[in-house]
């Protein structure tokens, strides 16, 4: 009875046994094809491929020698004749490379053993480019990022009005910006004051954090002998011209400039009996004479006709210009005259006509200045002149919003880009 037990219990076990082995097999062939499923819907994945790293791109920077061509400019880097001459004519169309511009920059870009590009700049803010990759290579004009900030300069007359622009950290230019801007008004030459002062909003431009010039001056205060001036830019939304106006829409400019130059000294004064430097006779002398360098710009103080542009025996090289209402002005003792300057041409107020010299009976560089009126020479210091045609109505009231804005920049400076 006992060994009939212990049989049976036997069997079982094994019975046991053999169907946990086979669980453990089912389990096992379960998780092995599961396993090949998955690596089935997996995509195949190719081994990554290495690529050799691009070279870097190098900048080589020269600047510009007086007198030199761009193929003797090119060639120390390994240009042909034949190269210089195939990249000169694709870039015809857009700039001549003929008359390149000494001083300025030029950049050859190059990857490797290849140059990729050439950059010529033209200005602080334009440069041309040439795609040395493409054959033929092609050409363009480019401009630089300009970061720009309206700024607020002010400052007071003790010396001269450079002197004080420059004590502001600002540049001579300003002062002529400036001068330009107030010219039909006041005279910097003779109604200057110590004391008087100014403050004015204008356009700074930089190119990769450098200053790189002024933009306009949008609006302007100038305080001269206790009278206050205003000068407030205005472009006409038609047109896209701009000119300056008082606040109340006021031209600012008169019949005439009151100085043919930006900037220089008197000298000599209207009068009716002065020593002549040369002949050492008291004769009368119709003009005023500024002391100003040599080559230093003319511009006719008005609109006009020019009626003699040429040699006048002691005048020497000179200019004259016939304006409306009777006036005429001559310009005498000119090195030079300006391009387009001759008998028969139309100039503008403010537009150069020659250049300061010391020609004919001159002891020294300086322009004479002569103002008539119905035939008679006048003294230009002290005549009257009629102010130009105001703002025309029309532009009013885009104008009188404008110039609200701008009272209050002049309090406060800001920043823009």
């Amino acid at each position: 009875m006992m060994r009939a037990r212990a049989r049976i219990n036997r069997k079982k076990a094994l019975a046991v046994a053999i169907i946990l082995l086979l669980l453990a097999i089912i389990t096992i062939l379960l998780l092995i094809n599961r396993s090949s499923d998955q690596q089935a819907a997996r995509p195949e994945v190719p081994e990554a491929s290495i690529e050799p790293e691009a070279p870097p791109i190098i900048t080589e920077e020269f600047t510009i020698p007086a007198g030199k061509t761009i193929t003797e400019l090119l060639a120390p880097a390994g240009f042909s004749a034949s190269r210089v001459i195939e990249i000169r004519e694709a870039t015809m169309k857009v700039y001549d490379l003929a008359r390149i511009p000494a001083g300025q920059k030029i950049r050859l870009l190059r990857q490797g053993e290849s140059y990729t590009a050439f950059q010529l700049d033209l200005d602080p803010e334009r440069y041309l480019e040439v795609d040395l990759t493409q054959s033929p290579p092609s050409a363009s004009i480019k401009s630089h990022p300009v970061t720009r900030q309206l700024v607020l300069v002010e400052g007071i007359i003790k010396d001269s009005l450079i002197a004080a622009v420059n004590q502001a950290g600002e540049q001579d230019l300003l002062a002529l910006m400036m001068a330009e801007i107030f010219g039909w008004v006041i005279d910097f030459y003779v109604d200057l004051r110590q004391d008087d002062s100014f403050r004015l909003l204008v356009e700074k431009k930089y190119i990769n954090g450098q200053f790189s010039g002024y933009g306009p001056i949008l609006a302007a205060r100038f305080v001269n002998k206790n009278q206050v001036f205003e000068a407030y830019r205005y472009t006409f939304p038609d047109s896209g011209k701009a000119d300056y106006f008082e606040a109340g829409g006021g031209s600012l400019r008169k019949e005439f400039l009151k100085s043919p130059l930006r900037y220089a000294r008197i000298t000599s004064r209207f009068s009716s009996s002065r020593l002549h430097p040369i002949r050492k006779i008291y004769r009368p002398h119709y003009g005023i004479d500024y002391a100003a360098p040599i080559g230093t710009p003319v511009q006719a103080t008005a609109d006009g006709v020019v009626t003699f542009a040429g040699w006048n025996g002691a005048a020497g090289r000179m200019v004259r210009i016939r304006h409306k209402n009777a006036y005429e002005t001559m310009y005498l003792h000119l090195k030079s005259l300006a391009a387009g300057i001759k008998t028969g041409a139309r100039v503008e107020g403010g537009q150069v006509i020659g250049y300061v010299g010391s020609s004919g009976e001159s002891t020294g560089p300086h322009l004479d200045y002569r103002l008539l009126y119905h035939g008679k020479y006048v003294n230009p210091l002290s005549w009257k002149f009629q102010p130009a045609e105001p703002l025309p109505p029309r532009y009013q009231p885009d104008f009188e919003q404008k110039v609200r804005v701008l009272q209050m920049l002049l309090l406060f400076p800001a920043t823009y880009f």
